[in-house]
């Protein structure tokens, strides 16, 4: 699928649930600007191995020693993280953001080049594995963690957020910056073709499965730049967002096209989530007595049974000699700074109590048929 996308007269196409081939900076440099909704990378950790790694039963760790992981030095390093940064906050759309994953060997250098690109951190999250490979040599903790950082394209960004989506996938406790996932094990380690990990470094798809539900929508253009196995992907395609990835391993790129075609979209049903109440539809107080839900004059009272106000023409209150909208109302009457009209007052029908957040509904729900 290509998306035509406008820059400078000419009309640019966005080559939209593809793997590019080639260097991630080349192949960044050539999309179009401010195209992308949301990125997500798993750059070269730089992880410095010194020699093979073996299991006290004297087998041989498969561990990360490619040459895509392999740096002359720390200069290098920043520099390849600089120019890819660079090139990725070029395409991000202005209210887009990225996520970056890390281990102690980079995520410090990489968040500094975030901040000096002109990124705004979010949050650092804390992937914390419920199954990671012990420390087999015993001389330091077992490393159990990784580290993400989440940046909107600049501080005055308005980046997506559905905070009641990932509430709702905590069972109703908000959401925390450290996420126990397990690591890729049993089915959903992807193998080559001599029946070994296809990837060392496979990501789990939980944990692009929060990443996305969180803070994209259906319908967003979700880059990879360092696509591997392509677990961004095809995660994406399940919950109905569009991808495009970027890998420069011919093996990488072979395995992840045979894993997006058996990949399949979520239906349409399954891809709402729990909305914002800050994206619902604001209805005004006056609305309500606009069209007869309330009458001037009739009386509201404080869920907590102290205090009422009578309602005026205008759509605000007066009670104890206090005029103004419910919310100021609310807080005069408790002393305090600020108080949710909406959560605080009630009115009365047929002897029963009822909030005045009902009526709201109401509306909302008129609004969105």
């Amino acid at each position: 699928m290509m998306e035509k996308t406008k820059t400078r007269g000419a009309v640019k196409a966005l080559p939209l649930n593809t793997i590019l081939e080639g260097d991630c900076i080349e192949a960044m440099n050539s999309l179009p600007a401010e195209s992308i909704d949301l990125i997500f990378a798993d750059p070269p950790y730089n992880l410095q191995l010194r020699g093979d790694l073996h299991r006290p039963d004297n087998s041989q760790v498969d561990a990360v020693d490619d040459a895509w992981d392999q740096f002359a030095s720390f200069a290098t390093y920043d520099k390849f993280t600089n120019d890819w940064l660079k090139a990725a906050r070029r395409l991000l759309k202005p209210n887009g953001a990225i996520w970056v994953i890390g281990s102690y060997h980079n995520i410090f250098r990489v968040g500094a080049t975030l901040q000096n690109e002109g990124f705004w951190i979010l949050n650092d999250v804390v992937w914390r594995k419920s199954n990671p490979m012990p420390n087999f040599r015993g001389k330091r903790l077992t490393n159990a963690h990784e580290t993400m950082i989440w940046a909107s394209k600049n501080e005055a960004g308005k980046y997506t957020f559905n905070y009641e989506a990932l509430k709702a996938l905590n069972e109703g406790i908000q959401m925390r910056s450290d996420w126990v996932l397990p690591i890729c094990t049993g089915h959903e380690r992807l193998k080559d073709d001599n029946g070994d990990k296809a990837h060392p470094t496979q990501k789990p798809e939980s944990l692009l499965h929060r990443v996305l539900v969180g803070t994209t929508n259906p319908g967003d253009v979700v880059l990879d730049p360092f696509f591997g196995t392509g677990t961004t992907g095809a995660v994406a395609k399940m919950l109905g967002r569009d991808f495009i990835g970027i890998e420069r391993e011919e093996k990488y790129r072979k395995v992840a096209k045979k894993r997006l075609a058996k990949t399949r979209k979520f239906d349409r049903e399954a891809l709402k989530v729990s909305a914002s109440k800050r994206a619902e539809p604001r209805v005004p107080f006056g609305q309500l007595v606009e069209r007869g839900m309330l009458r001037p004059g009739e009386e509201l009272f404080s869920m907590n049974g102290r205090h009422k106000a009578k309602v005026r023409a205008d759509g605000t209150l007066i009670g104890d000699d206090v005029k103004g909208s419910i919310h100021q109302v609310g807080a005069a009457l408790e002393g305090a700074p600020s108080c949710n009209g909406w959560t605080y007052w009630s009115f009365k029908r047929e002897g029963k109590v009822v909030p005045i957040d009902v009526l709201r509904q109401q509306i909302r729900a008129e609004m969105a048929n």
